[in-house]
């Protein structure tokens, strides 16, 4: 699991940074404490001076690694869905029933993040809040184009792409594969953040989960 940790920036396009934030002690700062307050704050709220503040740094230092504070955000997405995959890759590896494999796939995609310290400048939990709460702002902007959009995405279709495969694996006639990996992606940052401010519009609660849900969902949907 730790090598494929160390290899999870080389997925993520060098479109969104200026400088790579993993090459210095400032850069990892800069990620490390934007985590943290756009869970404080908001995207909207967030802004490079403030950041600067906390770092501790000038709002210009900021400006050398990333051009805006949405390829900031785009970038801190990429981070959070090249590590599901690591994740899911790792812990999918070695079961060799397709049924069983699906279903350990959904349970890493959809139970609650805890703090993963294989990465000390980043807190996996709290950039999953930021995710649930800010990741759809970043891609509903008019300068980014379907092109750049698709290529900020790359992990994201990707992710999407291998859960499609388990799905076939298990049902092979299947005629949505597609629409129910991303279903289960998207419908899992839609869960919980209903769960945490209109939990009258969810089952999902303190008994049931994202995961129950979603594993119902997609084996009602297939062939068991």
């Amino acid at each position: 699991m730790e090598v494929l940790m160390r290899s999870l920036k080389m997925g993520i396009n060098d479109e969104l940074y200026i400088k790579d934030p993993e090459s210095s002690d400032l850069g990892k700062k800069i990620v490390e404490q934007s985590i943290l307050l756009l869970d404080e704050v908001g995207f909207e709220q967030f802004t490079f001076k403030k950041l600067g503040t906390r770092i501790k740094s000038n709002e210009s230092s900021i400006y050398r690694y990333f051009e805006n504070k949405n390829k900031l955000l785009l970038y801190l997405a990429s981070w959070h869905w090249a590590w599901m995959e690591c994740r899911m890759v790792f812990e999918t590896n070695g079961i060799p029933d397709p049924k069983e494999k699906l279903k350990r796939a959904i349970e890493i995609l959809t139970q609650n993040v805890e703090y993963d310290s294989t990465v000390s400048h980043i807190n996996e939990s709290v950039l999953n809040k930021v995710i649930i709460d800010e990741y759809s702002k970043s891609l509903l902007v008019r300068e980014v184009s379907k092109e750049k959009r698709d290529g900020y995405c790359i992990i994201y279709m990707r992710l999407v792409e291998r859960l499609c495969k388990m799905i076939i694996a298990v049902d092979k006639g299947y005629p949505y594969p597609n629409s129910l990996a991303s279903t289960v992606l998207e419908g899992t940052l839609y869960q919980y953040f209903l769960k945490a401010h209109f939990p009258a519009l969810t089952d999902c609660d303190g008994d049931i989960t994202p995961t129950d849900y979603f594993t119902d969902l997609v084996f009602r949907a297939i062939k068991k």
